[in-house]
């Protein structure tokens, strides 16, 4: 075997104390967790990213559908650790952020006097959504903003793994997308909206635990989901979560690898 194909040691164990879900047809990790598992069948609906109840008026209002999603998974999530939300650090990881916006100040440049909007100027950068939660949650704790195009859950996971493992601290996990309108949608196509979080933390926790690798080379197969969530998967970034989500539904052990840049993997290994 090359060097180049054999893994890193892994992480130690790293814990799952909370989870938040939306997608087509999974709306919340509670009323997704028998679809996922198999046990009743999926029915695909839109998403309707929920206003944020947890920002103020003025706030609220400015948010656009990626940050509403991302801030309601975060809430389930760490409402279902019952950890303080001011006290954790995140990882906010999305491939497209938030595209009708960047097409809204593409089309005011080509205007005759080009003004952009402030508001909208602040919701186009990368770390919208980490800004507004630490609105939301009264937190002035550090927080990491990735991209990562199709990689983009691999890559938040591992940061933050990588962060839990490092610092002995919980850390939010956040991964979200909507697809790109047009134009941009030409450059990279996608369909329905999806976002999850996950409350990671440095021991055992209820919902199960993690241990991570970083492999440079050799074999990657996506695993079977449940039917009708392939085309979620394959439809938007963040939902490459999902044969984790599906793994953790099912309450049983799985040995998982996730796609990172430069054809290198992520293995997961997830205990019930």
């Amino acid at each position: 075997m090359r060097a180049r194909d054999r893994a890193n040691p892994v992480t130690p164990a790293v814990g799952i104390a909370g989870i938040g879900l939306l997608g087509p047809g999974l709306a919340g990790w509670a009323a997704a967790r028998p679809v996922l598992a198999g046990h009743t069948s999926f029915a695909p609906a839109p998403v309707t990213p929920p206003v944020p109840a947890m920002l103020p008026a003025t706030e609220r209002r400015r948010t656009g559908p990626s940050v509403r999603l991302a801030l309601a998974v975060a809430a389930e999530a760490v409402q279902a650790s019952g950890l303080p939300p001011e006290e954790l650090d995140s990882v906010f990881a999305s491939a497209n952020g938030e595209g009708q916006v960047i097409v809204s100040i593409l089309e005011a440049l080509h205007e005759p006097d080009g003004a952009i909007s402030p508001t909208q100027f602040h919701n186009s950068v990368h770390n919208a959504a980490a800004g507004y939660w630490g609105i939301a949650a009264g937190s002035a704790r550090p927080s990491v903003s990735l991209g990562g195009h199709d990689f983009v859950f691999a890559t938040g996971l591992m940061t933050a793994v990588a962060q839990v493992t490092a610092q002995k601290a919980p850390v939010l996990l956040v991964v979200h997308d909507v697809p790109l309108p047009p134009p941009l949608a030409a450059l990279n196509p996608g369909e329905g909206s999806f976002a999850a979080a996950l409350l990671l933390v440095p021991e055992g926790a209820a919902l199960g635990s993690l241990r991570v690798g970083y492999r440079a080379g050799g074999p990657l197969t996506e695993p079977a989901l449940p039917a009708g969530l392939d085309a979620v998967r394959a439809g938007n970034p963040a939902a490459r979560a999902l044969p984790l989500l599906v793994a953790l539904a099912a309450g049983q052990p799985a040995t998982l690898s996730f796609a990172l840049p430069e054809a290198a993997a992520l293995d997961v290994a997830v205990a019930p």
